[in-house]
């Protein structure tokens, strides 16, 4: 998950802040931040356990912007525009 002790987030501090320009295409711009990212992170004579690991960082991100970012907008949208879910749903 991505909450780490304060202290650990201050190394960070001058990166995030150079990221104060938005990239504006995500499918662009953003894969390829995460892509240099992962990259570095690699470092060298990486092996098969390294790139697990970031594959599993990856998913956990993903898994935790989807419950913090995703579902409380489609409620949102849910409450705007009804429930699609409540259209004719098969029973089990």
């Amino acid at each position: 998950m991505p909450y780490i002790k304060k202290i650990d987030k201050e190394k960070y501090r001058d990166v995030i802040e150079d990221l104060r320009l938005t990239p504006k295409t995500p499918t662009g711009e953003i894969n390829y931040l995460i892509t240099v990212i992962l990259l570095k992170s690699l470092g060298s004579g990486y092996n098969y356990q390294r790139i697990n690991d970031l594959i599993g960082a990856l998913e956990c991100c993903k898994l935790e912007f989807t419950r913090r970012i995703t579902a409380p907008y489609e409620e949102n949208k849910i409450k705007e525009n009804g429930d699609v879910y409540d259209y004719s749903v098969p029973s089990v």
